[in-house]
């Protein structure tokens, strides 16, 4: 019978991804792709008891910081997606917060890398988060020479926590294919750096942070999506890839071209270095910083970005936010 062949593909199971830091902004991007494309989601989690039943969709327990995860969901897994990792921009940096970024993202590769030498597992691929954090300060703007893959990490809290988190995961490089994704700022309306800058927007003010000539590689969340699920499909897949579109820009030109996108006028205002640094702290360094970070590796390795410029991510973003249409 001619139906049989199609009522067979509706049964063979599909493969299953397990993802950690899943309920953040990029996880849940992430799943609802994974789940369009018919794959099976497990959210790796503390709390997987009471959470939204969707198709496709389940949630199992982990805690790096126990180092316990459940042999079930890891039995069960084809590939692992970990995006794990407290917000580094959420809190001001006190010691005891730098810890917490440091230890969220190394524990959880740790755990993953031991279930991987010790559980029963048939799992063909580990793409692993990390951020142009391991990059320094660009040394002049313009920088003529934008950081790629090979360059040294930067000395200091978020170079080293990169090294220290991609030192967790590559040590699995015998037991599974491993990529790594070094992540720019990522533009999405569910939250992350564009909720900050747009917050100013409401009183009409498009705030320059410090002189505005820092350069921000940034990375529309719908094109991170899809680097993450193609360095997981393709098997060419290895090492360190930079996830930042192709043209970096100023914070002032990222500023001017969020507003120019939500329409009307405003009047951009300077928010002097000293200013950050009484409000956000050791932190600001990281928001005044220039990193003109290169995606010729990402792009030669056959990945096609949707949004190549600032202007093409903020009008597709300011079209399809439904908390700004009436602020």
């Amino acid at each position: 019978m001619s139906g049989n062949p199609s009522q067979l593909k509706v049964n063979l199971p599909m493969p299953v991804v397990l993802i950690t830091g899943g309920t953040g902004t990029i996880g849940k991007a992430l799943s609802s792709a994974l789940l369009k494309k018919n794959y099976e989601v497990i959210i790796l989690t503390r709390d997987p008891v009471v959470r939204q039943a969707i198709p496709g969709l389940s949630y199992s327990f982990w805690d790096p910081g126990k180092q316990k995860i459940d042999p079930d969901a890891f039995s069960k897994a084809d590939h692992i997606i970990h995006l794990a990792g407290a917000g580094v921009a959420d809190k001001r940096w006190s010691p005891k917060r730098k810890a917490e970024i440091h230890d969220s993202r190394v524990k959880g590769g740790e755990l993953l890398v031991r279930s991987l030498k010790e559980l029963p597992h048939k799992i063909s691929s580990l793409v692993s988060s990390s951020a142009i954090g391991w990059y320094g300060a660009d040394p002049s703007i313009p920088n003529p020479h934008p950081f790629i893959e090979t360059d040294p990490y930067s000395p200091g809290f978020l170079g080293e926590t990169c090294r220290d988190w991609e030192g967790s995961i590559s040590s699995a490089a015998d037991l599974t294919r491993i990529a790594i994704i070094r992540i720019g700022i990522v533009l999405s309306n569910e939250g992350g750096a564009l909720k900050e800058f747009k917050k100013p927007l409401r009183f009409k003010i498009a705030a320059v942070l410090g002189n505005g000539k820092q350069i921000i590689s940034w990375i529309h969340v719908d094109d991170l999506v899809r680097l993450f699920i193609q360095a997981m499909e393709d098997p060419q897949w290895k090492g360190i890839y930079n996830g930042v579109a192709p043209m970096p820009v100023s914070n002032r030109q990222l500023t001017l071209s969020l507003a120019k996108a939500k329409g009307g006028f405003y009047v951009p205002a300077p928010v002097p270095a000293f200013v950050l640094k009484i409000v956000m702290g050791e932190m600001s360094v990281e928001v005044l910083k220039s990193a003109t970070v290169s995606s010729l590796k990402t792009e030669d390795q056959g990945f096609q970005f949707r949004f190549r410029t600032i202007d093409d991510a903020m009008e597709d973003l300011m079209k399809h936010d439904h908390h700004a249409i009436h602020s």
